[in-house]
C-alpha cells in the first residue's frame, strides 16, 4: 500500500513516474514561470504550451537560460489574450492542465469562470494550499484563501468536497477535516460555527463524502494532539487534520501566509472545480513550490483520468 505524500518532493516524485500531461501557461512571460516549467518538463510529468507574446517569451527565456525552442509556443499580443487562448486550448482538448503564468489572477480567473467560453462546472471553484511544515507530520491542505471571499454553507459544501477529492488524488484514502473557527463550541456570535456544525451533519447525511469531519474546532485543537487532549476533545480528527477548511478567505490567506513567512513553509497552490486542474502560482514562490503546484494539478489530472475509466 502506498503511503500518503508527507512533502512536496513527495508529490514532484509520484507526478514524475505519471503520464505527460499537456499543460497551457496562461502568459508564460517571466523567468520564475519558464524554470518551473523546463524543470517539470525535464522530470517528466508536463509537456508546456506557452502562451503569450512571442518577444516577451523569447526574452524571459533568454534571460533564465532556458531554452524553450522545443516547447509548443502560442503567440498572443497581451496578457488578457493569453489567459483567453489558455482556456481556450483546455476547452479544445489540446491541454489537460491550466496554469497560471505572469498576469493577474482575476485575469484568468475571469475567464475560467466565463459562462459561454470558461471551464465552469456544477461545483464551485476553491482554491486549496498545500503546505509542507517542518513541524508537521503530514501535508496540510487549507482551504479556501484565494476565491472565495466569505462562502455561504452551500459553497462551503462544495470547498470541502473539492479538497476531500484533492487529498484522495494525492494518497490520503479518507482525510481529516478539521472545520475551524476561534473557538470549539458552537455559538451564534461566531456564524463560522454554526456552519462548521452544519458542515458536520451534512457529511454524517451523505453531503459530503469521502472524509471525516470535525468542527468546529480551534486552529490549535486541529493540528496538535496534546492542545486537543488539553480541552478534552477525541475524536479522529483534533490534533491529526489533514484538511483545514477557514471562515472565510482572510483569514485562510493570512494562515497560509503566516506558515510561510513566519514557519518556513513551502506551500503549492490549486483551484479545484473547473473542467481541469488549474496551477495558481504566486509571483512570490519559489520555483521549488512553482513545481509542487505543476505536479499536484498533474495528479489530480491522472486521478480524474482513472476515475473516468472505471466509471
Amino acid at each position: 500500500m502506498t503511503l500518503p505524500p508527507s512533502r512536496l518532493d513527495d508529490l514532484v516524485t509520484r507526478a514524475a513516474s505519471g503520464p505527460r500531461l499537456v499543460a497551457a501557461i496562461a502568459h508564460a512571460c517571466d523567468d520564475g514561470v519558464l524554470a518551473a516549467a523546463a524543470e517539470a518538463a525535464g522530470l517528466g510529468f508536463i509537456e508546456p504550451i506557452l502562451v503569450g507574446p512571442q518577444a516577451k517569451l523569447e526574452a524571459a527565456a533568454k534571460a533564465a537560460g532556458i531554452d524553450i525552442s522545443s516547447f509548443r509556443i502560442v503567440a498572443t499580443a497581451h496578457s488578457h489574450a493569453s489567459a483567453a487562448e489558455a482556456v481556450r486550448l483546455v476547452r479544445s482538448g489540446e491541454a489537460e492542465l491550466l496554469v497560471k503564468g505572469s498576469l493577474h489572477t482575476d485575469e484568468l480567473m475571469g475567464e475560467v469562470v466565463s459562462a459561454e467560453t470558461g471551464l465552469r462546472t456544477e461545483r464551485r471553484l476553491s482554491h486549496v494550499f498545500v503546505i509542507d511544515l517542518a513541524s508537521y507530520p503530514r501535508l496540510l491542505l487549507i482551504t479556501d484563501a484565494a476565491v472565495n471571499i466569505t462562502p455561504t454553507l452551500e459553497e462551503k459544501r462544495d470547498i470541502v468536497q473539492n479538497a476531500i477529492d484533492l487529498a484522495q488524488a494525492i494518497g490520503v484514502a479518507r482525510p481529516k477535516v478539521a472545520i475551524v473557527s476561534a473557538v470549539e463550541t458552537v455559538t451564534s456570535k461566531l456564524p463560522s460555527t454554526l456552519d462548521a456544525a452544519a458542515l458536520c451533519k451534512m457529511a454524517e447525511r451523505g453531503q459530503i463524502t469521502g472524509g471525516d469531519l470535525e468542527g468546529p474546532l480551534a486552529f490549535d485543537n486541529a493540528v496538535s494532539v496534546e492542545a486537543a487532549r488539553e480541552k478534552g476533545i477525541g475524536g479522529d480528527v483534533a490534533g491529526q487534520a489533514d484538511i483545514v477548511v477557514v471562515p472565510d478567505l482572510e483569514a485562510g490567506n493570512m494562515l497560509a501566509k503566516q506558515l510561510t513567512f513566519l514557519a518556513g513553509a513551502e506551500s503549492a497552490g490549486i483551484v479545484l472545480g473547473a473542467r481541469v486542474p488549474i496551477a495558481l502560482t504566486s509571483r512570490a514562490d519559489s520555483t521549488k513550490a512553482r513545481v509542487a503546484s505543476l505536479a499536484l494539478a498533474a495528479l489530480l489530472a491522472e486521478h480524474r483520468r482513472r476515475q473516468a475509466k472505471v466509471a
